[in-house]
């Protein structure tokens, strides 16, 4: 798709298409920074692996998920895309405090006093997820189906830390289902792009 020009209103679409690109398309690495951290503590949160596994995450969020993400949002603004440069910037931040939330801060409270604050924080992570969702339905689907299963896991993880224990566990555990979900469409839409882009045609639909 063609990238944002003031002249023809915004296009939100997490890629973009020029004659002779400067760089890259950084979609498919931004896509894969998410995908693969997010599949890794979406297990966690449904219980599929412990909890304990919690810190594991960390490296791969500082890296991947967050360093990552951040660079794919620099080259987004670089190639004119608002949208995939709100988007990878904003979630390579996400993780990055994902990192300092959970390596530094929570250490240093109780979980019964860290509760209301990473719910009202996941929260508002859902809500920014949902006016991505609105403008993504300008875009591909695939990228649309990415942030709509993002919106709803960050609701269902706020909701499931400032349930009781029995509810809100169960919310969460939802919520990490959902998340794998989101990070297999991420992953698929990655895969997507970068097939398609290496075989310069059409190999797996996005739209």
């Amino acid at each position: 798709m063609a990238a944002n020009n003031p002249t023809a209103g915004p296009q939100p679409v997490m890629h973009t298409q020029e004659a002779t690109p400067a760089i890259a398309d950084p979609a498919p690495l931004g896509l894969a920074g998410f995908g693969v951290t997010t599949m890794m503590l979406s297990f966690i949160n449904a219980g599929i692996i412990g909890a304990g596994a919690t810190t594991a995450v960390l490296p791969m969020a500082a890296a991947y998920g967050g360093f990552a993400q951040l660079l794919a949002g620099m080259w987004a603004f670089k190639r004119g895309n608002t949208f995939a440069a709100t988007a990878f910037t904003s979630y390579g931040a996400f993780w990055f405090s994902y990192y300092l939330l959970v390596g530094v801060w929570a250490k240093t409270v109780t979980p019964a006093d860290a509760s209301p604050i990473i719910g009202m924080y996941l929260f508002m992570w859902g809500v920014f997820t949902l006016y991505m969702f609105v403008a993504s339905l300008g875009g591909t689907k695939a990228v649309m189906v990415v942030f709509f299963l993002l919106f709803v896991t960050f609701f269902l993880l706020a909701f499931g830390t400032w349930g009781n224990a029995a509810a809100g566990h169960g919310l969460t555990e939802i919520g990490g289902y959902v998340g794998i979900l989101t990070a297999i469409a991420a992953l698929y839409t990655s895969f997507a792009d970068v097939t398609n882009a290496t075989f310069r045609r059409i190999i797996l639909p996005t739209n």
